[in-house]
């Protein structure tokens, strides 16, 4: 059984932003995304090395994970790079892998396109903005890789295939801590960006990179054209983010305990490469 987090630590920052009103009305202001550009041109500068060292004893990062470098700026160390082979991608056609580290939470997509996150109902509809995508994905999957700032902030392709270009889609920048989830609708009000892809081993598929508070850009690296399994897709600068993927109903089976987790409101931790689940319908999984 993997590492699972059921009560994840709530700064009092983000309590007060979102169970204070006045906090309230700070939010207003912070989570919007000039606020974050400006944050991000500092993050990018000289003057933000001073951070690294800082962030490196508070969080408990293993540096010996990555690979060595002299970073120029607090933006460079936070996407830093980590040693391929403390991640091994699993090459198996029938595995379906985590893209990411993070902490998963996994949904069914019912008939009328719904998933619920924390109480919260969302449609496919209002993620991607596209109601005739969406459709695709009825009785499908809806996999949420929620990425913390001390997590790897790189993410790729969980299987080879062709990608038809990239669609952004303009918003606000709330926090993806569960406290926030369980107060906004963070995922349909967040900036995010969205790639269709036609995959070998799992039919059409979306990635969505959702931004998030303080999160001034998701660099895809990767837009179009014909992609492998295990290439880096693109990352996230600083702060938390997500990942969440669609898949279309019978492409792929998740292991248990995402669904046992989930419904217990505890987050399961994966890495990435990690293999997840198998590709086909349910009966497939014990094959």
């Amino acid at each position: 059984m993997r590492e699972t987090i059921e009560k994840p630590h709530v700064d009092r920052s983000v309590r007060f932003l979102y169970r204070n009103p006045i906090g309230g009305l700070i939010l207003r202001l912070i989570n919007r995304r000039w606020l974050s550009k400006l944050v991000g041109k500092y993050m990018d500068s000289k003057l933000s090395r001073k951070k690294i060292n800082k962030y490196i004893e508070k969080h408990g990062i293993d540096m010996s994970e990555f690979i060595e470098e002299d970073y120029k700026s607090f933006n460079a160390f936070f996407t830093r790079r980590i040693k391929p082979d403390r991640r091994p991608f699993d090459l198996d056609a029938s595995s379906l892998v985590s893209p990411c580290d993070a902490k998963v939470s996994a949904y069914n997509i019912d008939d009328k396109l719904l998933f619920n996150v924390k109480g919260y109902y969302y449609t496919v509809e209002t993620l991607l903005k596209n109601k005739e995508l969406a459709k695709e994905f009825t009785g499908g999957t809806c996999i949420v890789f929620r990425l913390s700032v001390t997590d790897y902030h790189r993410y790729f392709f969980f299987d080879g295939g062709n990608a038809s270009g990239n669609t952004f889609i303009k918003g606000r920048l709330h926090t993806v801590q569960p406290e926030a989830l369980s107060r906004r609708r963070v995922f349909t009000e967040n900036c995010r960006e969205y790639t269709v892809l036609d995959t070998d081993n799992f039919g059409k598929a979306v990635m969505v990179e959702v931004g998030a508070m303080m999160v001034g850009r998701i660099v895809n690296e990767v837009k179009s054209g014909r992609f492998e399994r295990g290439t880096e897709k693109g990352r996230f600068e600083f702060g938390g983010s997500t990942v969440i993927l669609l898949l279309k109903k019978g492409a792929a089976t998740l292991e248990h305990e995402f669904f046992e987790n989930t419904a217990a409101d505890k987050e399961t931790v994966v890495k990435c490469g990690e293999k997840i689940g198998k590709c086909g319908p349910a009966d497939s999984l014990s094959e």
